[in-house]
């Protein structure tokens, strides 16, 4: 992960500087930061150049992401930079680092900026009041996808080496697929989410270039947190499966609405885990839909957190959800609750059968950039916002780690991403079978202009 070597000397504060320039120059047209760090990044870049100066390679023993550029997405607490939640709402949380920002500073990582998010993270998209949306740099009239389309579209136009997202819902995993970067969700509470969120959906994760600079990423940031109580419930003490990673059982599904570019680019894999020495099987998706209760927890969620005089600042589609939210009883939120429980079941008993299962990220290709959803999910009466993309909320309500990795491209030429999940405390074996995927595939994806410029 480092982005420079040193022959005698070191050049942190020059590389961090040219991060700066480029993104405030290429950023106009991206809209993936809505702040771009100053001079405490240059500070940290300087202290990094100093260390290695003194210390020498001895520099990364204790600190593994020294003089690393990360990007941190604004739904999260940042001490040097505003957070504003991508709302017009007053954000009255402390200014200061959560704990997963804190972990990559001290283990050298220099934050560049703030990434863009739809407002609290409600949309999979990034349209937002605070900034423009979010365009995707295969192509710029399309979405990145959201609500951690900021960092996606930051990875994947070069404008940081990682970046810091959430998934509530596939947060971090749907702008992966659409932007060709990996997204990697954690099994819940390996990561600490402070303030964690009282819906209990939400992961904190990497988004990145490669498999194993997640990986490393993903290292710096788990452990327990006194302020996330989930963070400390024994998930981080699981050691996953104990299955030999060289020959997994593996469920291949297919969601509904899959489109045909989709299926043909991700559907190549299966003879490359075949060859692999895994046994695949496909099945068909082995649950039933918990998108009504998804809703259900997440309306109520906005709703106890938004007065109604604050509606008027607000994003309208997110006022939506939250008068929705206030007509539900508590019986129906506790049905929600109880869809979610046999959720957790079910899975535990098809991970029984399978080590892995695998399956397109998200069913189709991203849509204009000025949008929440594809056209047929995104009437807000309908409460469809996030019903497009099933293969990816499921896993927040079980709280199963999964990553999705770029496997190739579309007709048009847009990246489509592979998603892996594994059982609860899995998160080691998620990583490796997605790092021999993406090792047998041999693949570079750039965005075309990066792929001009590196002609």
């Amino acid at each position: 992960m480092r982005e420079f070597l040193q022959h005698g000397h070191s050049a942190v504060a020059g590389h961090v500087e040219s991060v700066l320039t480029a993104i405030r120059e290429a950023d106009a047209g991206l809209g993936a930061f809505v702040a771009v760090a100053g001079d405490v990044a240059m500070r940290d870049a300087e202290t990094a150049d100093r260390l290695i100066a003194a210390m020498g390679e001895a520099a990364w023993q204790s600190r593994p992401l020294l003089g690393v550029t990360i990007a941190v997405k604004d739904l999260i607490q940042t001490a040097d930079l505003p957070t504003t939640r991508g709302s017009l709402l007053p954000n009255r949380r402390a200014r200061q680092d959560a704990p997963a920002v804190a972990r990559l500073r001290a283990a050298g990582a220099i934050v560049v900026g703030k990434t863009t998010t739809s407002e609290y993270g409600w949309s999979a998209s990034t349209v937002s009041a605070v900034a423009p949306a979010t365009r995707n740099p295969w192509a710029r009239e399309l979405s990145a996808g959201g609500s951690s389309g900021g960092s996606a579209a930051a990875v994947s136009a070069g404008l940081c080496t990682a970046a810091l997202g959430t998934d509530g819902a596939g947060s971090i995993r749907i702008p992966a697929a659409f932007c060709g970067v990996v997204g990697f969700k954690p099994s819940f509470g390996r990561v600490p989410y402070v303030p964690p969120c009282a819906d209990r959906l939400a992961h904190a994760g990497p988004l990145a270039r490669s498999v194993a600079d997640a990986a490393e990423f993903t290292s710096v940031l788990a452990g327990p947190h006194h302020g996330d109580p989930d963070s400390v419930t024994g998930l981080n003490a699981l050691p996953g499966s104990a299955r030999d990673p060289v020959a997994l059982r593996i469920g291949w599904i297919e969601f509904p609405r899959t489109t045909a570019e989709v299926r043909r680019v991700t559907d190549r894999v299966r003879s490359v885990l075949v060859d692999q020495g895994h046994r695949v099987e496909c099945i068909a998706v082995p649950f039933p839909d918990p998108y009504p209760a998804l809703v259900d927890i997440l309306a109520a969620t906005e709703a106890a957190g938004t007065a109604p005089e604050d509606e008027e600042r607000c994003d309208q589609g997110r006022v939506s959800v939250v008068r929705y939210g206030r007509t539900l009883s508590a019986a129906s939120v506790i049905r929600a609750e109880e869809v979610r429980l046999a959720l957790r079941t079910r899975l535990r008993l098809v991970m029984d059968r399978y080590d892995i299962l695998a399956m397109a990220t998200v069913p189709e290709e991203p849509f204009r950039a000025d949008q929440i959803a594809p056209p047929w999910a995104s009437d807000l009466d309908d409460l469809l916002w996030l019903a497009w993309s099933p293969a990816s909320y499921p896993f927040n309500m079980t709280g199963q780690p999964a990553i999705s990795l770029p496997v190739g491209r579309t007709a048009s030429g847009l990246p489509a991403g592979l998603q892996l999940v594994g059982p609860v405390g899995g998160d080691s074996l998620v990583l490796s079978a997605a790092s021999r995927v993406e090792a047998d595939l041999g693949l570079q994806l750039m965005p075309p202009d990066q792929e001009t410029e590196a002609r």
